[in-house]
């Protein structure tokens, strides 16, 4: 793992949320994106290196919005950039880590990603990501 990529913030409404973190961080959201691999809207805000992403649930049933029921707003994950992401997700099974999908799947921002499951990695959702290669 290289550094942190980005961190998540599950919410219930971006149309409520950016304007709020726009204030908070003195910028403007950079990016909006629907990702329906994982059922919601995404909004991405900078701060010198480090990237925010808010999301939010497309579907009732989706990740985020039992996420949201069951804890409230708030810290979803934290998202490290990887070289590799497939040879990280072998290293990291060999480990003992349990992931969450078998291969990486696409995530927002142009990205593959992987989720580790948070009873492994005490309690916090941790997401891999790698830079989508151009064909």
């Amino acid at each position: 793992m290289q550094k942190i990529e980005h961190i998540g913030i599950a919410v219930k409404s971006l149309a409520s949320s950016v304007p709020l973190f726009e204030k908070l961080f003195n910028t403007n959201c950079y990016k909006t994106e629907k990702v329906d691999s994982e059922k919601v809207n995404t909004a991405f805000f900078k701060q010198g290196e480090t990237k925010i992403e808010l999301l939010e649930s497309t579907d009732p049933d989706g990740v985020i919005a039992r996420f949201i029921e069951k804890k409230g707003e708030g810290m979803h994950h934290i998202a490290f950039d990887v070289v590799d992401i497939e040879a990280e997700m072998e290293r990291l099974k060999k480990e003992g880590f349990k992931l969450l999908n078998d291969k990486p799947k696409e995530g927002a921002d142009n990205k593959m990603v992987c989720f580790l499951h948070p009873k492994n990695t005490n309690g916090v959702l941790i997401e891999l990501c790698m830079e989508k290669v151009q064909k």
